[in-house]
């Protein structure tokens, strides 16, 4: 079994920062990435950066590449989305999802049916 836990979210101003983290707990050999996926009210959950647990490959969504950044620290199993320049269109429920995939692409990692794990989520709300 894994857990994730989600932290971080909160109320920041359009053009501001915030940091989220998930902390992976649990059997963490089940899975080898972890992924940060939104969703707003109206809208489908879109996947936004993931990152893989042994390469550190990374793959961002076009939404948001350039301005959120995905890493990891491996003594901890701690996940990051570094959100720099905010925009209102941003405010959403923010999950961490970790899956296993043999092959990850940046098509296979936008698929949020294939992540068997999530977080509670966390909440962001940029104001303009």
């Amino acid at each position: 079994q894994v857990q994730l836990v989600e932290s971080g979210g909160g109320s920041v101003q359009a053009g501001g920062s915030l940091g989220l983290s998930c902390a992976a707990s649990g059997d963490t050999r089940s899975f080898n990435s972890l992924a940060w996926f939104r969703e707003s009210p109206g809208h489908e959950r879109e996947a936004l950066a993931v990152i893989h647990t042994y390469t550190e490959t990374t793959f961002e969504s076009d939404s948001v590449r350039g301005r959120f950044t995905i890493s990891l620290d491996k003594a901890t199993n701690t996940v990051t989305l570094q959100m720099n320049r905010l925009k209102p269109e941003d405010t959403a429920m923010y999950y961490c999802a970790a899956g296993f995939f043999p092959f990850l692409s940046f098509t296979i990692f936008q698929n949020a049916a294939l992540y068997n794990v999530w977080g509670q989520g966390t909440q962001v709300t940029v104001s303009s």
